[in-house]
């Protein structure tokens, strides 16, 4: 199944995995609606959701980039109203706008656990319920969240709790629409991959030069998305995925192409968290 002719409403998405993704389906003429926050360029960070429409087009898909914020339900209200004026409808959903702070409890301040709430889990939660309407008129209807599997081993839920209960929270919502709308045909699921990506949360929170060099390209997350939201809906639904897995049953066996640096060996990877 390709997605040509098929709309795509993402939160966030200027650049990393969300832009991966968005370009990918892009090759094939997808229409893509970026709902973020990323008007004017970052002094550290590289991209805006107007650079991201441009290289979208330059892809081969439509663009339309919505300045926003997640956390604004008017925002939402206006972002899912655009993009059906657009393109007369929404297909899939990609919940990708997320914070992360890996702070311990007495470290984490009050605000940050709020943004981290705000933006995972309620925002996953009120952009995907806006869509619904849209949804259930879809030929082949996604929601397809980045988020871990619901891991309760002690040494997750304690490393970093606030962020964990966010992370989870987006994949507890997901879990929760796919059952809530699955008499409606619209899949719900999560996406997380094995090993970092290199994004500049990994650059910049997570571990520097030395984390980046042992990560994989955000192409990896790109095409694993690009497989599930190609499944038929109704029947590939609130599962909690693995990225490597999905390319695997695509028929991928050889990872080496997605290494950040050209030919590093698959066991000097770094894990991604939440995984055992």
């Amino acid at each position: 199944m390709s997605l040509a002719g098929k709309t795509i409403l993402m939160s966030g998405g200027s650049r990393g995995i969300g832009l991966a993704i968005a370009l990918r389906a892009a090759a094939d003429g997808a229409n893509i609606a970026m709902l973020a926050k990323t008007d004017t360029p970052h002094p550290k960070l590289e991209g805006t959701v107007h650079t991201a429409a441009e290289a979208i087009r330059a892809a081969g898909g439509q663009a339309l980039p919505i300045v926003g914020d997640v956390r604004d339900d008017d925002h939402i209200t206006e972002a899912v109203l655009k993009t059906q004026g657009e393109f007369g409808g929404i297909d899939i959903i990609v919940n990708n706008a997320s914070v992360i702070d890996l702070s311990q409890s007495l470290d984490l301040s009050a605000k940050k656990y709020d943004l981290m709430q705000d933006v995972n889990v309620r925002g996953t939660f009120m952009l995907s319920r806006a869509a619904v309407p849209l949804l259930r008129d879809a030929e082949n209807p996604h929601i397809l969240s980045l988020s871990p599997p619901l891991n309760l081993a002690p040494k997750w839920l304690g490393a970093h709790t606030g962020y964990t209960l966010a992370k989870y929270g987006m994949t507890m919502a997901t879990l929760g629409l796919a059952a809530e709308f699955a008499d409606a045909g619209i899949a719900a699921n999560t996406l997380w991959p094995r090993t970092t990506i290199a994004t500049a949360a990994v650059q910049n929170v997570l571990g520097g030069d030395k984390l980046m060099a042992a990560s994989r390209t955000p192409e990896i997350y790109a095409d694993a998305a690009y497989a599930v939201v190609t499944k038929p809906a109704a029947s590939y639904t609130g599962q909690t995925l693995i990225v490597e897995d999905v390319l695997s049953d695509a028929g991928v066996t050889d990872f080496s192409k997605y290494a950040a640096v050209p030919g590093t060996p698959d066991d000097r990877l770094f894990p991604d968290i939440f995984l055992d």
